[in-house]
């Protein structure tokens, strides 16, 4: 497990939302970000609540809560930050990434 603060950010915003959600479900307050295969543009990003973090995962900690990703994936959101904002359209988790050359109008997936 390392911990590389460069490599991806997790904003005070998307630390306060995953907190309260694992307050709500009883969970540690870790988030797991991974990438996979699929979406409209080529990868998509999965969010789920994680109970610890893997070996092999980059860890950084904002606020009190854990972001983890796997290195796989890492390739693939390096220089990241992911937020949590709220819109008239509704509210979600969204990754700034500066690896993805495109990206749908949805924001879930993107080519590189």
């Amino acid at each position: 497990m390392a911990t590389l603060a460069n490599d991806i950010a997790l904003t005070s915003s998307a630390a306060a939302r995953v907190a309260a959600i694992a307050v709500k479900q009883n969970r540690p307050a870790i988030l797991r970000l991974s990438v996979e295969g699929g979406g409209c543009s080529g990868f998509q990003y999965k969010f789920g609540f994680a109970d610890a973090p893997e070996s092999g995962d980059v860890v950084v900690e904002t606020d009190g809560v854990r972001l983890v990703v796997d290195d796989v994936s890492l390739d693939l959101v390096r220089g990241a930050s992911v937020d949590y904002v709220e819109s008239l359209g509704g509210a979600a988790f969204k990754v700034d990434n500066p690896v993805a050359a495109s990206g749908c109008g949805c924001g879930t997936s993107f080519s590189v």
